[in-house]
């Protein structure tokens, strides 16, 4: 229980959800029993775009994130989102915004709920 009133309370006693929060991202080892990963994907380069398809057609999940190219380049965003949605179409995968810089992309048999106005 110690060990859980550490990684949840600073010195003040207050909840540090922080720290908790970037702990979070510090393994990055992939499980060899694993039948699907999630993978965190930064979409900068064509070469990217490229990684996720390959990452949909071997049946894992990407987490794209399209923060920095958002900002840099939104013509080039577009036209490299439009190939990983077709790529994705093709196999019958799904692909959904899920936040201003996140897209979720999924392989076949894996569906997104999309609601609009929430």
């Amino acid at each position: 229980m110690a060990f859980l009133e550490k990684v949840f309370k600073n010195k003040s006693g207050d909840v540090d959800i922080e720290e908790f929060l970037n702990s979070l991202d510090v393994e990055e080892e992939t499980m060899p029993d694993a039948d699907v990963y999630v993978k965190p994907i930064s979409l900068q380069h064509d070469s990217d775009g490229q990684a996720v398809v390959d990452e949909i057609k071997q049946g894992n999940i990407v987490l794209l994130n399209i923060g920095d190219l958002s900002k840099r380049n939104a013509v080039k965003l577009r036209e490299m989102v439009s190939v990983i949605k077709g790529e994705v179409e093709t196999i019958d995968g799904d692909i959904a915004r899920i936040s201003a810089d996140r897209v979720l992309v999924t392989p076949a048999r894996f569906k997104i709920i999309k609601r609009r106005g929430e």
